[in-house]
């Protein structure tokens, strides 16, 4: 086992962590009005930009966690796992979470969910 991989892994699961707790502690608190999604810009940015960064905020978040899994498949010894299956899944998964934000934090009103749909299902049927 790589143990500098289970370290990179285990930060990468803690720093995503952090980054959406205190996102929503520090920024999006005083941004929510009301329900999950902040849409209270004031009168620097309109409720769909807010919408948009929250989603964004969180997507990071996602692809850490997905990195983070990556990594600790990757500690594993070659011999006893199919990395490239998993990896791929874990991409799948992220890419699908990232547009399921993007979808809800905006009311599908930006189109990047799309994308990150495309993506999601391209690489799903890219799979062996």
């Amino acid at each position: 086992m790589n143990t500098y991989f289970v370290a990179a892994a285990a930060i990468a699961f803690i720093v995503g962590l952090v980054h959406s707790v205190l996102g929503e502690i520090l920024i999006f608190r005083r941004l929510r009005l009301r329900g999950l999604v902040p849409t209270n810009g004031g009168n620097v940015l309109s409720e769909r930009h807010v919408r948009i960064i929250w989603a964004t905020w969180h997507i990071v978040t996602v692809f850490g966690w997905c990195l983070g899994a990556v990594l600790l498949r990757l500690s594993l010894p070659a011999g006893e796992t199919n990395s490239a299956v998993f990896i791929e899944q874990a991409m799948v998964l992220a890419a699908l979470a990232a547009s399921a934000l993007v979808l809800f934090g905006t009311q599908g009103k930006h189109p990047g969910w799309i994308g990150l749909l495309a993506m999601a299902v391209c690489t799903w049927l890219g799979q062996p």
